[in-house]
């Protein structure tokens, strides 16, 4: 019997994906949350399973990883902020040049 007892409090995100890994680890858990939701509407109120909390640790797990990619966004977006802003830079000191 599996004893490991899933819940929302002890989930972590992993700390070193990048985007295309992020966006496939979504997927893979709204995959996993679809099927136990499902097995958790077909099992009976006096079931031992524990469907739904698991439920929650995934969705826990899910709000952490997409977190991640919205953090991941903002970083791609000031990057390319900065660069913009040094070849805006670089265009003004070429034409104080000339």
């Amino acid at each position: 019997m599996d004893t490991y007892n899933l819940k929302p409090e002890n989930m972590r995100a992993p700390e070193h994906l990048n985007e295309k890994e992020i966006r496939q680890s979504l997927d893979e858990l709204d995959a996993k949350i679809k099927v136990l939701q499902g097995r958790a509407h077909a099992t009976t109120a006096d079931s031992s399973h524990t469907y739904h909390e698991h439920i929650a640790a995934l969705e826990a797990k899910r709000a952490l990883i997409a977190q991640k990619l919205d953090n991941h966004t903002e970083h791609s977006e000031s990057t390319w902020q900065e660069i913009k802003r040094g070849l805006d830079d670089l265009t003004e000191g070429i034409k104080k040049l000339f």
